[in-house]
């Protein structure tokens, strides 16, 4: 039960400071893409977005992207806009794309976390791969069907998660 079990919640990524992160040891912050950074669909980031990572590198965190997402240029394309590094089509909850990632920027398990909104990906993959795990309310919902029934499967384990931890 405790895979599926994020170590802290957060409504949306911009209650997530650098400043926050550095105090837990944590210089690798992993992030879903789609409803966990921006709304599906959104091809940019905007300058919030920007304004936010600026607050992580201040603080010595680096943002990565590590998306399921199967389209190569969707990740890509959001990621240089953002100038971070990504991993697209990562195969969440698999772990070999977290271990790639953390391998890539000379970091360990302890000094990563992964922001996502979906336990059975995000959580469940960071968990599996021995890092600090964030959960955040999905942006968005509409459009989907699908999307009201995976979130509807998740939320006892979002229930159980975090249970008022901060960084």
């Amino acid at each position: 039960m405790t895979l599926f079990r994020a170590r802290y919640t957060y409504h949306d990524i911009y209650q997530i400071t650098g400043a926050a992160l550095k105090g837990r040891g944590i210089k690798l912050l992993l992030a879903d893409l789609d409803n966990t950074l921006v709304p599906y669909g959104v091809p940019l980031p905007d300058e919030k977005l920007k304004a936010w990572r600026d607050d992580l590198a201040a603080h010595g965190v680096t943002l990565f992207i590590l998306s399921n997402n199967r389209h190569e240029s969707r990740p890509r394309i959001f990621a240089e806009g953002l100038d971070v590094p990504y991993i697209g089509h990562a195969g969440k909850p698999k772990t070999p794309s977290f271990y790639k990632a953390m391998e890539q920027m000379g970091v360990t398990r302890e000094q990563t976390a992964i922001v996502g909104d979906q336990i059975f990906t995000d959580v469940l993959g960071g968990n599996r791969a021995g890092v600090s795990t964030i959960l955040v309310e999905p942006i968005r919902l509409a459009g989907n069907p699908g999307r009201y029934l995976r979130y509807a499967a998740e939320w006892p384990f979002r229930l159980l998660s975090g249970k008022g931890a901060r960084l």
